[in-house]
């Protein structure tokens, strides 16, 4: 039987593509990884369309990419896979099977954290729809663009300033939304202690300038006065949220999206109400680049990638 050929499709856009032709619950190869990783640096954002995934297989794809994050909330996990988190708003017994408001507002994942996200993957199992119109999309803005579209005299500004990341931020802004997440414990604040990162990274695949700040945990510019910083951040936070950046998945059952964290930041929009199920299982790859090591040094820019996250994770 003749293999499906395998195809990236852009959308067009400033992010964005469909791979089709893989089924990611078979093994991948060599190529086909090398496929994929070319592609989320081209496009920043990769759907898998009609992906029929266990948890487990979900976690056996996730895991090619790097260490696979457990939530520090330590909630909503899938049962006895910790490394497989369920985003839902589905009630059993009364009680919620899943995080309800997961990833609404925009940010970037794990910039909280020493060892940062490099992707998120997440699979479709319900998505809710009205009127024959899919609800809860995901939104996505391009830090490549962002940051290429700077002026000159702020791209110098940024050269060599770092930012604090606090994990306590989004979660705080969401219960002041009207969440009905639990407040944080003081072990799980202390378990993720702000940290800090370079404003401006060197993109692992691309090997591009990207900007690294986003309003959901960025909180201060170490090397300005808090006037300053503030007054930049506010700045930064305006631009990469332009449209001309973005790009929106409208999610479709069955499909497998996976974006990498460095070079976009990502908004989850909450059109649709408790009686409209969703559930979508997610893995969170961490920037660990085993991939480095199994492609046995791919090129270009790939071949270093494993040395400039390294490099750029470093809490200072």
């Amino acid at each position: 039987m003749q293999a499906q050929r395998v195809e990236v499709i852009g959308s067009g856009q400033t992010l964005g593509a469909m791979i089709q032709g893989l089924d990611l619950a078979n093994e991948i190869s060599g190529s086909q990884f090398d496929l994929i990783l070319r592609a989320l640096g081209a496009y920043g954002v990769i759907c898998f369309p009609r992906q029929g995934l266990t948890a487990l297989q979900l976690k056996s794809f996730s895991s090619l990419f790097g260490e696979l994050e457990v939530n520090v909330a330590n909630a909503y996990q899938e049962p006895g896979i910790p490394e497989v988190m369920i985003l839902s708003n589905i009630l059993e017994n009364a009680k919620p099977i899943g995080l309800a408001d997961a990833g609404q507002g925009w940010h970037t994942d794990m910039s909280y954290s020493r060892t940062i996200a490099f992707a998120n993957v997440l699979h479709a199992i319900k998505v809710p729809v009205r009127n024959g119109v899919t609800l809860g999309a995901t939104q996505f803005s391009s830090m490549h663009a962002a940051y290429e579209d700077l002026p000159a005299d702020k791209k110098t500004r940024l050269e060599g300033l770092t930012a604090t990341h606090d994990f306590a931020k989004f979660w705080d802004m969401m219960r002041d939304r009207g969440s009905q997440r639990p407040p944080l414990t003081e072990a799980q604040r202390n378990a993720k202690p702000p940290v800090s990162h370079p404003v401006v990274m060197i993109h692992p695949i691309t090997g591009r300038k990207v900007l690294y700040a986003n309003p959901g945990y960025t909180v201060r510019i170490n090397e300005l006065a808090h006037e300053d910083s503030d007054e930049l951040l506010n700045f930064l936070f305006a631009h990469q949220l332009q449209q001309k950046y973005r790009y929106e998945h409208r999610w479709q059952e069955g499909d497998v999206l996976m974006w990498e964290n460095i070079g976009t930041i990502h908004n989850a929009v909450a059109d649709y109400g408790p009686d409209e199920p969703r559930l979508i299982r997610r893995c969170q790859v961490m920037a660990t680049m085993p991939w480095r090591r199994r492609n046995g040094g791919a090129s270009g820019a790939l071949d270093h990638a494993g040395d400039a996250i390294a490099r750029h994770t470093r809490s200072t």
